[in-house]
């Protein structure tokens, strides 16, 4: 008998969803070392969080996300809610000694973050930041080749996220257009990319940037009065990291027919990688010794078994989707439970949040900024 792993998720949204069929599917892919049980869900609105619980296989809905963390059934506290309440739930999650995932970004700004890495550091436990497209098989094998030098020395990199969800001028006021709720494009979007930069590349050290509100006032869908916006809705930046890599990044919110889309391509001294997330299983290589007729950049197949992330999935040629990726996610973390360690924890959440404060520091005040003034 398999000893059992109670989840308690905090957010019942896309991320809540997301995150419960992580855990549901995990066992069905990959062999773990303990059962994930599915025991609470919370939110603010009964009627919704109780449908959500329904659908998604959770045993118990309640109101208050404190009932998901002194209830004794639970042991991991899994929090997809807004980036502004995450710091106050990770204080309170790890003085209860519980283990904790945390959707990305830590916070809504570096000071929460910090609070929230320090509060699981000075209690020991297992802690996780939710950087799910790790998990996709072709971006991890992106980092694999990276780290068996098959590009060489990393020079150059560029990084974009594009989306549409901001700009129809007519869509309401929420917690999304409101930093302290939300944090920045930058920060939103943008995380994940400083994450998997990081991961394959290296620190960034440095970082010079412009961003733009394009509308600035939106309608509150209580009062229906006007809400100012301040949250960015584009954002680029120049980024310089550790090992001399240069590197640019751009995210955005208003671009036409452009649903979810983001690129990754690293290019160094011996060869290039570029991946697009809209071909989700595939990655693109270029060799600089490949002979002349085979010039060019050659399309991988990450679906093969001999990729990583892909232990448990379906046969090649199948694909692998987004929802992939929370299953490798919850199985990844299981597959270390109870011991761990737990990687991206909660320190690489603090790094990425600081590169995403500097970028906003940097488009404020128009100059370079160093990470570590932020990190100071």
């Amino acid at each position: 008998m398999k000893p059992e792993v109670g989840i308690g998720i905090i957010g019942y949204g896309v991320m809540g969803k997301a995150h419960s069929y992580g855990y549901t599917v995990a066992p069905r892919v990959r062999e773990l070392p303990c059962v994930p049980r599915l025991r609470m869900i919370s939110g603010r609105t009964p009627a919704a969080v109780e449908r959500a619980a329904r659908a998604y296989g959770v045993e118990r809905a309640v109101t208050d996300w404190r009932e998901v963390i002194d209830s004794p059934d639970v042991d991991i506290v899994d929090i997809c809610t807004p980036p502004g309440s995450h710091p106050e739930i990770v204080e309170a999650a790890a003085q209860a000694g519980k283990a904790i995932v945390c959707e990305k970004p830590l916070a809504a700004d570096y000071a929460g973050a910090r609070r929230a890495a320090d509060a699981v550091e000075d209690v020991g436990v297992l802690a996780a930041v939710g950087f799910n497209y790790r998990r996709l098989p072709a971006l991890a094998l992106m980092k694999q080749l990276v780290d068996e030098g098959r590009v060489g020395t990393v020079r150059l990199l560029r990084a974009s996220w594009l989306s549409d969800e901001f700009l129809d001028p007519e869509v309401m006021f929420d917690w999304r257009f409101e930093r302290s709720e939300g944090g920045s494009t930058a920060a939103d979007l943008g995380a994940h990319l400083i994450d998997l930069t990081g991961w394959m590349v290296g620190d960034v050290t440095a970082v010079a940037a412009q961003s733009e509100i394009f509308t600035r006032v939106r309608r509150d869908p209580v009062t229906g009065g006007d809400r100012r916006v301040d949250v960015e809705e584009a954002c680029s930046a120049l980024m310089k990291f550790d090992n001399g890599a240069l590197g640019v990044f751009e995210t955005a919110k208003v671009c036409p027919s452009r649903p979810c889309d983001f690129t990754l391509e690293v290019n160094g001294s011996l060869g290039t990688l570029r991946f697009e997330y809209p071909r989700l299983n595939e990655l693109w290589y270029g060799s600089a010794d490949a002979p002349p007729e085979l010039y060019g950049m050659v399309r991988i197949r990450a679906e093969h078994p001999a990729h990583p992330e892909t232990a448990g999935w379906w046969p090649i040629g199948q694909g692998i989707g987004y929802g992939a990726s929370f299953v490798n996610q919850a199985a990844d973390l299981l597959q270390q439970w109870p011991d761990g360690p737990w990687a991206p924890n909660m320190m690489t959440g603090l790094k990425v949040q600081a590169v995403c404060e500097a970028i906003e520091r940097a488009s404020a005040e128009r100059r370079w900024v160093e990470v570590s003034e932020v990190a100071a």
